[in-house]
């Protein structure tokens, strides 16, 4: 329990788990009766989505990648309208440019013991222990379900009580401009039956077949051997400098322990596993399959990023992994999550500027990383040309 009687109930997906678990919370229950489960809730939602950014004007001189493998990423306010309507869920969505207006009405819902969505920066609200490169760039939602002693309690995965201080949550709140402190609260009304589950599923694949393209995937095969593109990798990493760094962002990234849990087709599987057994549409277990394979492909990916080649990049995915499991020891997990951040902040500094690839050796990389870009971009297009075919059944 996380107290004030809200259940914890951990994640994968910041976004989805965020919203799975405030629906559970608010007692919207499934076929069956139980909570949806947060693979079919990511279904619902439109499932993947696929992004690529290379930031090169950064305070620190560092060259991060930014990765984004969830639908809708961008358009948080409507990914959250869109999953609720589909759901028959009633969100009230409030935004507002004015701090204190922002401040009022979640003082307000967390008075009413009446849990809410919040999107604050991740830089800012420092329990990731993030550089400050990302500062005001990147954000998730998170569950704030309670405030006490004038600390915010937060759900963003963990397992145990963790905590914010309202300041700083509420300018970590503000800090994505955009989305002006966005906040959103539920009414649950009847719960979500089955026939209500399949139209929200259909509608949620469709979504997805709709609107996503691997072409991100493509446009980054490209690049990573490119010598003539500015944005080329053998250009923007020439001197090989700032590339550990970039490359500790792509592969933390794609692995389940970064903040953003990762690249998320295993769970996309997860969720057409799920609609194929409850829902009576075996169809969908083959496509599944397919999902589960081509997460295979990214974790093979992963693994040539920071090989074992290199004693130290082992000590640096280790320390991602002690990192993510701070945050989700909660408050208890602060003395960890700082340790490892600094760790992973020393030697990502180090190998930034003494890097450890010679010129034969970065370009022996590229072209690995390239070729298997491209392999995953040709099965994902086909992926979601064959599921596009179901949802249109």
């Amino acid at each position: 329990m996380g107290g004030d009687g809200y259940r914890l109930r951990g994640g994968r997906q910041p976004d989805v788990s965020a919203l799975a678990n405030l629906l559970a919370n608010h007692g919207v229950e499934g076929p069956g009766g139980e909570p949806l489960p947060e693979p079919l809730v990511f279904v619902i939602s439109g499932g993947i989505g696929a992004g690529y950014h290379l930031r090169e004007f950064t305070d620190d001189g560092s060259k991060p990648i930014t990765l984004r493998f969830r639908n809708g990423w961008d358009r948080p306010r409507a990914w959250i309208e869109s999953t609720m309507d589909r759901l028959g869920v009633e969100a009230d969505v409030h935004t507002t440019v004015r701090s204190r207006a922002a401040a009022r009405r979640l003082t307000a819902e967390l008075a009413a013991a009446n849990p809410v969505l919040v999107l604050p920066d991740r830089h800012t609200a420092g329990y990731w222990r993030l550089p400050e490169s990302t500062g005001g760039g990147d954000a998730h939602l998170v569950v704030a379900y309670a405030e006490r002693g004038g600390r915010v309690l937060v759900d963003d995965r963990n397992h145990a009580p963790l905590t914010v201080d309202r300041e700083t949550f509420d300018r970590a709140r503000g800090r994505i401009r955009a989305h002006k402190n966005l906040l959103v609260s539920v009414r649950p009304g009847a719960p979500v039956n089955t026939e209500r589950t399949e139209r929200a599923v259909r509608s949620g694949l469709a979504d997805c077949a709709r609107s996503f393209t691997a072409d991100a995937w493509g446009d980054w095969a490209r690049l990573m051997t490119d010598q003539k593109a500015r944005k080329g990798w053998p250009t923007v990493f020439a001197d090989r400098q700032r590339l550990v760094g970039a490359l500790l962002s792509v592969w933390t990234s794609i692995v389940p322990d970064g903040p953003g849990g990762g690249h998320l087709r295993d769970l996309f599987a997860e969720g057409l596993d799920a609609a194929a057994t409850s829902l009576e549409w075996p169809e969908l277990a083959g496509h599944a399959r397919t999902w589960h394979a081509i997460a295979g492909q990214w974790n093979g990916l992963a693994k040539v990023l920071l090989g074992d080649e290199q004693p130290e990049f082992a000590w640096m995915r280790g320390l991602v992994t002690r990192l993510a499991d701070g945050v989700r020891a909660g408050d208890a997990g602060r003395e960890a999550t700082a340790e490892a951040a600094a760790g992973l902040h020393r030697l990502r500094a180090h190998y930034d500027t003494e890097t450890p690839f010679t010129e034969q050796r970065a370009g022996a990389l590229f072209t690995d990383i390239g070729s298997r870009l491209r392999d995953i971009h040709a099965r994902e297009t086909r992926a979601i040309e064959a599921l596009s075919e179901v949802t249109t059944r």
